[in-house]
């Protein structure tokens, strides 16, 4: 569920991380087409290393939906030379840590090191790009957990379900309308020549991205990477058509029955999301527009619904500017014990018109920008989300040289930005509504994570 948590950090913390974040990133593409990015961060002999291939699930077609994330499991499973499940006890036997995630973009897996053992990550890396062993036992093991997992994060969760269906209604044609697990019917027929054609497909030096921060010397890094990723060879990628979700004309709904204590209600509007930098406006009023929503206990929305006038014991609001593909403006909540969530709707749609109406005042625009900016930036006191900022930001076309310029365009959002898009944005026309309509609970065992759970998407 994406959710916009905005810091409460202190802002005088601003100078010593905006200090940090200002340290020199280099960049450069290796003649089989890889990028790679080197931040150096001296603080603490550690280094993070992130691989970044540009497929997820936008990429898949009907019928395999899930397999780029059935894939990313299968990565783990060994090579010629490196046996089923030995990557994650090498990687943990020389001290680190390693992951993978999956999303609708991309596919990113990722080591913790000491400085001294990124050669290590860097050749095990280098060889399941190109060298990944598709075992159909090792595949017939692995797909079971995928589905237990499934089970697991999405359909013994009743607001994870409201999500799935109200993001399929929401996009009638762009993919995003799949969830990145898949559908239980495509994961059950799903075969290890789907795999191997994914892995053949899209994982290739040059439709990925290398990306390093920590205790490292760039130039250094740049010849560790020549040496274990500058043998592997290219391959010409499929063409990728525009895939333009059409506009929506009239609110959609979607209701869901699912056992569950309490109603649930998720809000979805389509929104733009960030394509120039410099020219565009509208996404940082939007990024803003959700801090006013719920960017603290103090934010809009919980001072009103929650503590004033009770309608709900939860309420949130999230938007993300930065992706491939196109944007959702949601808000969402869970009704207080015996309120409706057409109360809870009523109340929602209230504080909303109130914006476009009466806007938001300097001072709470000021307050609400400052803890935006403050979370963004905060982000980057780690060697692990200083990675994913600059991956997030190469994979979804846009370049890693423009995080600073995002910030400052943050910064001089006005509130009159924040309204036009409020009013521009959030119509019934552009509305899709979720709602769940609690059953009565199962008494049996809660479900517990599948057996093999390891990574994350």
């Amino acid at each position: 569920m994406p959710r916009l948590r905005v810091s409460r950090f202190a802002v005088a913390g601003l100078a010593f991380l905006a200090a940090t974040a200002s340290a020199a990133t280099v960049d450069r593409t290796l003649s089989n087409g890889l990028k790679v990015i080197v931040k150096e961060d001296h603080r603490s002999p550690v280094v993070a290393s992130q691989v970044w291939y540009k497929a997820g699930s936008i990429d898949e077609f009907n019928g395999t939906t899930g397999v780029a994330h059935v894939l990313e499991h299968m990565m783990f499973k060994g090579t010629k030379k490196v046996g089923p499940g030995e990557f994650s006890k090498i990687i943990a036997e020389a001290g680190g840590r390693e992951n993978a995630f999956t999303s609708s973009d991309y596919t990113t897996y990722f080591e913790q090191v000491e400085k001294s053992k990124l050669p290590l990550a860097f050749r095990l890396e280098a060889d399941r790009m190109q060298n990944l062993a598709l075992s159909a036992d090792e595949f017939a093991k692995e797909i079971k957990v995928v589905m237990e997992e499934r089970r697991w994060r999405t359909e013994d969760k009743p607001q994870s379900l409201v999500y799935e269906q109200t993001v399929a209604t929401a996009y009638q044609e762009h993919p995003y309308r799949r969830p990145v697990i898949g559908w239980m019917n495509d994961l059950q027929h799903m075969t290890v020549d789907d795999a191997r054609d994914w892995y053949r497909r899209w994982y290739a030096p040059n439709n990925a991205v290398l990306v390093v921060v920590g205790d490292v010397k760039a130039d250094e890094v740049f010849k560790l990477a020549q040496t274990y990723f500058g043998k592997l060879k290219p391959h010409a990628l499929p063409l990728r058509k525009p895939q333009e979700e059409p506009k929506q004309d009239g609110t959609k709904r979607v209701t869901v029955k699912a056992p569950a204590k309490l109603p649930y209600l998720l809000m979805a509007y389509h929104a733009p999301v960030l394509r120039d930098v410099d020219k565009d406006w509208e996404p940082y009023a939007l990024e803003v527009l959700a801090g006013v929503l719920d960017g603290n206990p103090a934010a809009r929305l919980n001072r009103s619904l929650v503590r004033e006038q009770q309608v709900a014991s939860e309420v949130g609001a999230g938007y993300d500017a930065v992706s491939r593909g196109p944007a959702l403006f949601v808000v969402e909540g869970t009704p207080s014990e015996g309120k409706t969530v057409g109360a809870l709707e009523t109340a929602i749609r209230a504080e909303l018109e109130r914006i476009k109406k009466d806007g938001v005042t300097a001072e709470e625009l000021a307050r609400v920008r400052s803890q935006v900016v403050a979370a963004k930036v905060y982000q980057r006191d780690s060697m692990f989300y200083q990675g994913m900022v600059i991956g997030q930001m190469e994979l979804s076309g846009l370049s890693y040289k423009d995080i600073d310029a995002r910030l400052a365009k943050l910064q001089q959002v006005t509130p009159e930005q924040v309204r036009d898009v409020a009013r521009k944005y959030l119509t019934d026309d552009n509305l899709t509504v979720g709602t769940l309509d609690p059953q009565p609970l199962d008494t049996k065992k809660p479900a517990m994570p599948p057996k093999g759970l390891h990574h994350d998407f």
